[in-house]
């Protein structure tokens, strides 16, 4: 537990809802483990409070602050600046408050996007890589553009999102003609309700990912994938949410037999651990971050 001092600086997490999030469990373990005085707080923050909490990061001298959803693109006209990740994603899940020659925070402010990074090397972790393979990705939001811009420059193949008539169908198309200009990576935008495409798309995928808030908190019922004949032997499924920990994406998944079924935690510890180091500088070693938390 961290102990508060009068020199303890602040990490947000900006989400809504959020109450439920691991993030400052995990945060507050590594600073605590790193020597940092240092703690993250969350803070229920939607998109009509958005521009004034990223402004309380320059007013409080915050390190910076985690975003999550409905926040991670809404954020991107409140920041001065962009990582290429996030450039190309056009999704911000970590805000550095950027420090001086002096090591004191400025005020100027950077988008990060770690999202795609701690997926990834969680999939790594279990020998599975992005090179050559072919994702279908359902949604087409912060965490799923991360996903698809990090996986394109590590060599995936193609990408088939599929997603909802909503505003960010018309986002996942242009994210697709950036990953098309800027890479070797075929990538297409689909209605998710065409569910004879999405079968067939399905069963010619190496990747599964949902990325929406299906099976969280309030649609803990909702699966985008119909059913199991969906799916196929060799298909690894993968979950953003981790709680719960299991959605019912990954149950049916779990229930045809699949044995390659992930949920988000391991990218959430990993995303988690890049920002830690935007904020201090500091490496954590992420085998005791998982001993310590039962990961």
């Amino acid at each position: 537990m961290p102990h508060i001092t009068g020199h303890t600086e602040l990490v947000g997490l900006m989400a809504y809802p959020i109450r439920h999030s691991g993030s400052p469990a995990t945060h507050n373990l590594a600073y605590d483990h790193n020597g940092d005085d240092v703690v993250q707080i969350a803070f229920e923050v939607d998109e009509k409070a958005l521009p004034a909490a990223v402004e309380s990061i320059r007013a409080l001298r915050m390190l910076g602050s985690n975003i999550s959803m409905p926040n991670k693109q809404a954020v991107l006209p409140y920041l001065d600046e962009l990582d290429a990740s996030a450039e190309m994603a056009q999704a911000v899940n970590t805000v550095v408050n950027l420090r001086g020659e002096d090591g004191t925070v400025t005020g100027r402010l950077r988008g990060y996007n770690t999202d795609g990074m701690g997926y990834w090397k969680a999939l790594a972790e279990e020998g599975i890589s992005a090179q050559g393979k072919h994702l279908v990705l359902i949604g087409c939001g912060g965490a799923a553009s991360a996903i698809a811009a990090s996986g394109a420059a590590e060599g995936l193949a193609s990408v088939d999102f599929f997603n909802i008539d909503d505003a960010f169908f018309m986002a996942g198309k242009a994210l697709a003609a950036r990953m098309e200009g800027a890479t070797s990576c075929r990538a297409a935008v689909h209605a998710l309700g065409d569910r004879e495409l999405l079968r067939e798309k399905l069963l010619e995928a190496d990747i599964l990912c949902d990325a929406t808030g299906a099976g969280m908190h309030p649609l803990e019922d909702l699966c985008n994938i119909p059913d199991a004949s969906y799916l196929h032997e060799g298909l690894v499924v993968t979950d953003t949410v981790y709680v719960p920990s299991e959605t019912p994406l990954l149950r049916l998944a779990r229930e045809a037999g699949l044995s390659r079924v992930y949920n988000g935690t391991g990218m959430m510890l990993y995303q988690a651990l890049t920002a830690i180091k935007l904020y201090t500088g500091k490496e954590t070693d992420a085998a005791y971050m998982r001993e310590k938390l039962s990961l």
